[in-house]
Order: structure tokens, then C-alpha cells, then sequence
């Protein structure tokens, strides 16, 4: 039997109770039990022995299959428990406790019923009387496998005597398909080869038509393989043309478009300078009269020689102001040469973002076109960067300087056009002023830039 109390399953071998020389047959035991606990629902918890009592809420089936071992053990182990459930069965079962008591057990009873209840009444002579159980129920098992043995050997014999025949009808059954199936089969023969010979004449009618075919087919392929040569013979010089006048359209375009716009800064630009040098001479009114040539000096006029003391330094930052002043001017700022000229032990970060601070406010004050030029091989990684207002910032491609970024935006600009480079490099400077601009050197904006 197993018993489950909480814990893991465990199994017992059950054990002879006091008085017996052998265990209490399985069906007795079994019944010992479900009269117990059935019995075991009238008594109270305080009445039970302890590990019973955590069945005592269960239902009467319930405390048969989870503590079955328990309670057989308590009525072996506990005579006070064995005469509690005792005095329940008592009430339970009058008529067969009162004729266990009196010796006399009822001979129309169930043998199994009267072994338990004698088992936990222990009236004189239980032993003998849960013995005689055993012996009946082993008995009873006895008698009911040999008729089952019997009934199973009679299903067996009526089984075998169906197949065979079974096997008889079935052997006849084949004889008639066979004998059916050999006229079959000769009239399949004589069909088949009347079958073979029409095969033999249509594979040669297939073979006939294959060839035809291959023929077609190597005349169409030969055909499509010119038509397509031919086609894309076509389409290369329509792709060509299309190429060619698209490519004449796109130059027609950038150089009207570059052109255009060269001619129109340098217009602007001639415009500014012949109104900024009709302000910077003094020149008179186109209206002017014969009298006005007359050579005097007049109130307010400036004379040669404060023209000559307007003549400024290299390095003094009033030089820049004045070159910005020129009309349509551009300034082209070499960022890192100036960063590391006026403050080198910052980072290059607060290099850049300190240079191009002080740039927006020239230019603003200025109006001149700013671009500043970072060589972007000095960089690790992308930079994330608001240019300021007024300033064109640029870096450099892989595999090209600043210092050529430089030349290339001179190289841009219509020639008449004033351009000023801020760069202390001695190559940029010279390179530069070959191609017209005007080189500063990086103290000239570092001191300009510090006094705004």
C-alpha cells in the first residue's frame, strides 16, 4: 500500500497483526480500512491519535486512499483508537457486531465484511474468522480465473475454427480470382503487343517531328540571336546619344550657371569699388561746373599728406577692418592654424567652437562673406556642428589638406574680386597672393577678435 501524508510517497509491506500468523488478506484490509473511515467521521479530532488527524476534515473515500497506512497502523498500534472505531462500528453495523459478540456470525454474510469487522471488534475466535476470509476470498479468486480461463479457451476455439474457414473460403476465392486473372492476363498480353507496335510506330512519327522541330527551333534561335545583337546594337548608341546630350546639357548648364554667377559678383563687385572709390577720392558730381576745377582747398577736404598717414602695418588689426570694409570682400579663415596660433592648448573642439564664436560676430559687424577651413584629417570621428550665423564652415576631404581646400575656394572666385586668407602658413600666403588674394597673417584676427 502506498500513503501520501504530506511527504513523498512510500511503500509498506504489510505486517501480521497481533494474534494472526500471516498479514491481513488484501480485500479484508482494504474493508478495515473503509469501515474505519467511515467510523472515523464520529469521533471528535481530540479523540483521534495524532497522525490522524489530519484526515479528520477529509471525506470517508478520501481518508481510505490518502491514509489508509495510518489508520491500519493506529488500529494495530492504539487499542483505546481500535475500541473507539470499534463502538462507531457497533452503531453502524448492529445486526453483524451483535452476532460477532454472541459467536454466531451470519452465514449468508459477506466473508470479507465479517473478517474486518471482526478484525476490529476482536470477538472470540477473530483470528480464525479473518483466516477463513483469506482462504474464501483466494478461493472465490481461484474459481472465478478458472472460468474466465475456460471462457477465454472457448473464445479461442470458436477464433480458430472462423479462420479456418476463413481460410477455406478464402482459398477458393483465390483459385477463382487466379484462373480469372490468367485469361485476364492473356488478353493484357495480346493487347500489349498490339500496344508495343502502335509505340514502335508513333515514336517514329515523334522522332520524325523532333527533328523538324530542332530544325524550327535552331532557325528561330539563330534568327533571335541576330535580332538581338541587332537591338542591342540600337540601344548602346541610343544610350550614347542620350548620354552625350545629357551630359552637353548638365555642362551647358554649370558652366552658363558658374559664369553667370562669376560675371555677376564681379559686377557687383566693380559697382562697390566705383562707388566706394567715387566716396574714398572725393570725386566731384558728373553737373560740375568750369569753376569748380579751380585748385583750392576746401573745408573738410583731406590733404596728401593725411592720405599718407592712413598707411597702416602688417600686424596692426585695423589693417583687416579696413580689408573687410572693401566691397563684396571674402574672407577665408585656415581655422586650425589659427586656433593653434592663439590658444593651442585647448582642444580641438573648443578650438573650433571659440574661433568661429569670435567669426560670427566680425561678420555681423563687417556684413563680408566668412568661411572658415578645418582640415578634417585632424579629426577621429564626425563632427556634430551648428555652423553660426554668417559663417560657411568647411573640413577638408580624406586625402586633401586645408591648406588645398584654400587655394581651390581662391581658384573659385571671379578675378577683380577681393579676397582676403588668414593663415600664418608661408606656402598658403604665397600661393594665395599669386592668385590675387590678400594674405593676413593669424595674430592680425586673433588681436582683431580679442578686441570686439
Amino acid at each position: 500500500m502506498q500513503e501520501t501524508t504530506g511527504g513523498e510517497p512510500r511503500e509498506e509491506r504489510p505486517r501480521p497483526a497481533e494474534g494472526l500468523d500471516r498479514p491481513l488478506p488484501e480485500k479484508v484490509r482494504r474493508k478495515v480500512v473503509a469501515l474505519t473511515g467511515e467510523a472515523l467521521g464520529g469521533l471528535t479530532v481530540a479523540e483521534l491519535p495524532a497522525p490522524l488527524r489530519q484526515y479528520a476534515r477529509f471525506t470517508p473515500a478520501r481518508r481510505a486512499k490518502f491514509g489508509g497506512n495510518a489508520m491500519a497502523a493506529a488500529l494495530e498500534g492504539d487499542a483505546v483508537f481500535r475500541q473507539r472505531i470499534a463502538a462507531r462500528l457497533r452503531e453502524l453495523e448492529p445486526e453483524l457486531s451483535g452476532a460477532l459478540d454472541g459467536g454466531s456470525p451470519p452465514a449468508a454474510a459477506d466473508p470479507v465484511a465479517v473478517a474486518a469487522v471482526a478484525y476490529v471488534l476482536r470477538p472470540e475466535g477473530w483470528a480464525k474468522l479473518v483466516a477463513a476470509a483469506g482462504e474464501e476470498a483466494q478461493r472465490a479468486q481461484a474459481e472465478r480465473a478458472g472460468e474466465e480461463a475456460e471462457r477465454e479457451l472457448a473464445r479461442l476455439r470458436a477464433e480458430l475454427a472462423e479462420v479456418r474457414g476463413a481460410r477455406r473460403d478464402g482459398h477458393d476465392r483465390m483459385r477463382a480470382e487466379l484462373d480469372a486473372a490468367r485469361r485476364e492476363m492473356d488478353g493484357l498480353h495480346r493487347r500489349l503487343r498490339s500496344a508495343q507496335s502502335d509505340v514502335r510506330r508513333g515514336e517514329a512519327a515523334v522522332r520524325k517531328l523532333q527533328a523538324e522541330l530542332e530544325e524550327a527551333r535552331a532557325q528561330a534561335a539563330t534568327q533571335k540571336t541576330a535580332a538581338d545583337s541587332e537591338a542591342r546594337r540600337l540601344r548602346a548608341r541610343v544610350a550614347e546619344a542620350e548620354t552625350a546630350l545629357e551630359a552637353s546639357r548638365r555642362a551647358s548648364r554649370e558652366s552658363r550657371g558658374v559664369a553667370d554667377m562669376r560675371v555677376r559678383l564681379l559686377l557687383d563687385t566693380v559697382l562697390d569699388a566705383a562707388q566706394g572709390l567715387r566716396r574714398e577720392l572725393a570725386l566731384p558730381p558728373a553737373g560740375q561746373h568750369p569753376a569748380d576745377t579751380v585748385e583750392a582747398v576746401e573745408p573738410g577736404r583731406m590733404s596728401p599728406k593725411d592720405v599718407a598717414q592712413r598707411a597702416l602695418s602688417d600686424s596692426d588689426p585695423a589693417l583687416l577692418d579696413q580689408l573687410l570694409a572693401l566691397p563684396q570682400v571674402h574672407l577665408l579663415v585656415d581655422g586650425y592654424n589659427v586656433t593653434k596660433t592663439g590658444y593651442p592648448t585647448l582642444p580641438l573642439e573648443k578650438q573650433r567652437l571659440r574661433l568661429l564664436g569670435g567669426l560670427a560676430g566680425l561678420a555681423a559687424q563687417s556684413g563680408a562673406e566668412v568661411t572658415c577651413v578645418f582640415d578634417g584629417a585632424e579629426l577621429a570621428t564626425p563632427v556634430l556642428l551648428a555652423p553660426p550665423r554668417g559663417v560657411r564652415v568647411l573640413f577638408s576631404k580624406p586625402g586633401q589638406t586645408a591648406d588645398e581646400l584654400i587655394r581651390r575656394l581662391v581658384r573659385a572666385e571671379p578675378a577683380g574680386r577681393p579676397v582676403v586668407v588668414v593663415s600664418t602658413d608661408r606656402e598658403v600666403a604665397d600661393g594665395v597672393a599669386r592668385a590675387g588674394a590678400r594674405p593676413v597673417a593669424s595674430a592680425v584676427l586673433i588681436r582683431r577678435l580679442a578686441r570686439s
